[in-house]
């Protein structure tokens, strides 16, 4: 520890700390604008100055590494004045456009003016201007009200792990942007607008319509991806004005991917406002007691295993709870949740959870991924496992696709065979794994056949074996699998049935005419099934002519909801606004249906059941993690199939961008699809 004093008062800090954060840790407030706690140093704005004894002149606290005695001084005269000249410095080319400016009332430059600027201006010249940049769809740039700070250049070379923006120019002449007019190809490319101090990068969807004093604020997740990124949705009356990320250092840290912060605009466009019914000409609008009555009498007449139940991936804790309480009610086995394949690997948690968490992956120091795009996937997961790559020492496997990450890897194989390699210890990535001491394997199941499934449990069981060290993660990219499998809902679909019931499932994987034929949504709408009803919020993909009434549901903004994400970890979203029109809460619509058979109230008494069937969701905001056993996961033991081991494995995105019925009804994300992917056509 070192000894130092801020304004006299006795302070002990780690070694290798700043001046900047031992003042902070008293509670001194040390204005900045380039310095961020997660981004690389870089002291080129000047406004942390301070006063540090026997030093002529004031120092900048951001890159002032702390000396055993040493007396920093941040209220005197010099600091004063030393502060007030760098404001009057960087205001000198500043245009006063703050009415106009997006960022007003949130903008770092005017506080701070405000603060510790002076009242008057000295400068009566000609201000600069500067071009402004494209970056696509999202960023909105006015590039004459950038002070240089470069924070978006830090951020996108070492969380993004783009290098496209940099600085040019020299003197009056120096502009931020990217070197060949390019765009902003990453998905995380949307954290630059908050990153920015000043209004010179900001949101282009939300452009001119707020301020920040009319809008209100409510917590929710990230449903996009399996991580529930923790995330703010801004919004006034009922409507949502723009999506921001909370700070929860175990999962997002302070970032949120493009997919989740952009698509607020698909919650309103292409609804089922009102149950409807498909008649000869056409979808015509019901009443809730004649769509109600209609799907009773099927659940009731018809013989359990002829009844089938596709629940989809945003399904959210409650509704999965009371469809599954009906079901049970009913006799119904043919139930699934997105997944193409069967899995019923139930019986140990650890089989399905994302052993280890998020945050350990800051200690890995080998890592093997499976079957997976981190980047698409799951975004943020990608960020994490950059910082550690840049952290040093840290080799990085993948089994599957050649795909363009963000961290230099080592391409093992595009199939399960050079996972057998591995296990068997033919390949020089074996004795990395032993010899490891926080080794970790990154697994994704989906787009794998049952084969492929039995395949990789028995590789997975062999290599739990033999590094008893090791953790096995499994990375789940639906918002709530992992709560449906706590709950014991897999994918149990026969092959006949007269009546078929879907909840949101609208997945695009379901759909990719690239997937084998006897994927789940031929399953679920075969040809030779007369009777279809489909309950969600956006009339998409599932709206064809087999479907008898559409139920129109609510989205995860319209309903209190819980989530279980990928580790585990059960949180909640609170409700931002009540449904409007005929829309109604999806659990409620299902209890509904249910009649007598469930008794349920109200939402305390689902909340209730819930807490005694799924133990994760009494502890909200924590993960516990299961007992570790030496082979976890079961399987069965697999033939000698070509096809099994040497298929190339496919990663399940195809577009980023189009991966549910909300983005896919998205304008913003219909334009990055154009511009970032160059696919318009969503429906192939």
């Amino acid at each position: 520890m070192t000894k130092v004093y801020v304004n006299d008062v006795e302070v002990f800090m780690e070694q290798g700390s700043t001046a900047l954060q031992a003042c902070e840790s008293v509670g001194v407030e040390v204005p900045r604008f380039c310095y961020h706690e997660r981004l690389s140093i870089a002291g080129n704005c000047r406004m942390c100055l301070v006063e540090i004894e026997k030093t002529p002149k004031p120092v900048a606290s951001c890159a002032m590494p702390l000396m055993e005695g040493m007396k920093i001084y941040t209220d005197t005269p010099l600091v004063k004045k030393a502060r007030e000249a760098v404001l009057e410095f960087l205001l000198l080319n500043h245009p006063l456009d703050c009415p106009i400016c997006d960022q007003g009332g949130e903008c770092d430059l005017q506080d701070q003016a405000l603060v510790f600027g002076s009242d008057r201006s000295r400068f009566y010249e000609t201000k600069r201007t500067v071009e402004n940049k494209n970056y696509g769809p999202l960023v909105k740039t006015i590039m004459t009200r950038c002070i240089h700070c470069t924070r978006c250049v830090r951020f996108a070379t070492e969380i993004a792990g783009i290098e496209d923006l940099g600085c040019t120019g020299r003197g009056n002449e120096t502009e931020i942007g990217t070197y060949i007019g390019g765009t902003l190809k990453s998905e995380l490319s949307g954290n630059v607008i908050d990153l920015c101090p000043v209004g010179a990068l900001t949101s282009k969807p939300h452009a001119f319509t707020s301020r920040p004093w009319e809008i209100r604020s409510t917590n929710s997740v990230d449903t996009t991806d399996g991580l529930g990124s923790n995330i703010r949705i801004d919004f006034r009356g009922m409507e949502i004005l723009r999506v921001l990320p909370r700070f929860k250092e175990e999962i997002n840290e302070e970032w949120i991917s493009d997919k989740i912060r952009f698509l607020y605009d698909g919650l309103k466009r292409q609804r089922i406002g009102h149950p409807l019914f498909n008649s000869d000409n056409g979808f015509q609008k019901a009443n809730w007691k004649e769509a109600v009555d209609q799907v009773q009498t099927s659940f009731t007449n018809l013989d359990p295993s002829k009844i089938k139940v596709s629940i989809g991936g945003d399904t959210n804790l409650e509704t999965l709870t009371v469809t599954k309480d009906l079901l049970n009610k009913l006799g119904v086995s043919n139930y699934s949740y997105q997944n193409i394949n069967n899995y019923d690997n139930f019986d140990e948690r650890s089989n399905y959870i994302f052993n280890g968490g998020l945050q350990d992956l800051d200690n890995v120091d080998i890592c093997l991924i499976v079957n997976t795009n981190p980047r698409h996937d799951a975004s943020l997961l990608n960020a994490r496992l950059r910082k550690r790559y840049l952290k040093g020492n840290l080799q990085i496997g993948v089994v599957g696709s050649f795909n363009n990450f963000t961290f230099p890897f080592n391409h093992i194989g595009s199939s399960l065979s050079s996972l057998e390699k591995i296990t068997e210890g033919k390949h020089n990535f074996s004795e990395l794994l032993s010899n490891a001491k926080n080794p970790r394997v990154i697994i994704c199941t989906d787009s794998l056949n049952q084969k492929q499934l039995d395949f990789l449990a028995t590789q997975r069981s062999i290599l739990e074996s033999n590094l008893k060290s090791i953790n096995v993660s499994v990375l789940s990219t639906e918002a709530n699998r992992v709560g449906a499998f706590d709950l014991g809902i897999g994918t149990y679909l026969g092959t006949n049935s007269k009546f078929n019931y879907i909840i949101d499932t609208d997945t695009s994987s379901l759909f990719d005419k690239k997937v084998s034929k006897n994927n789940v949504w031929s399953r679920i709408l075969s040809s030779n099934t007369p009777n279809t009803v489909y309950q969600g919020h956006h009339g998409d993909l599932c709206a064809s002519s087999q479907v008898v009434f559409l139920l129109p549901g609510a989205t995860f903004t319209e309903e209190r909801s819980l989530y279980i994400n990928t580790e585990g970890r059960c949180q909640s979203a609170k409700r931002v606004y009540k449904p409007a029109l005929s829309i109604r809460e999806n659990w409620k619509i299902v209890k509904v249906i249910g009649g007598n058979l469930l008794n349920y109230f109200n939402y305390k008494a689902v909340a209730n059941r819930i807490n005694k069937l799924v133990p994760a969701a009494l502890s909200i905001g924590e993960t516990l993690y299961p007992t570790k056993t030496s082979t976890i996961l079961k399987g069965k033991t697999p033939s000698n199939n070509y096809n099994t081991q040497y298929k190339p494995l496919v990663t399940k995105l195809d577009n980023y961008y189009t991966t549910n019925t909300v983005t896919r009804a998205s304008e913003t994300m219909a334009e990055c699809s154009s511009v970032f992917v160059n696919k318009t056509n969503f429906s192939e």
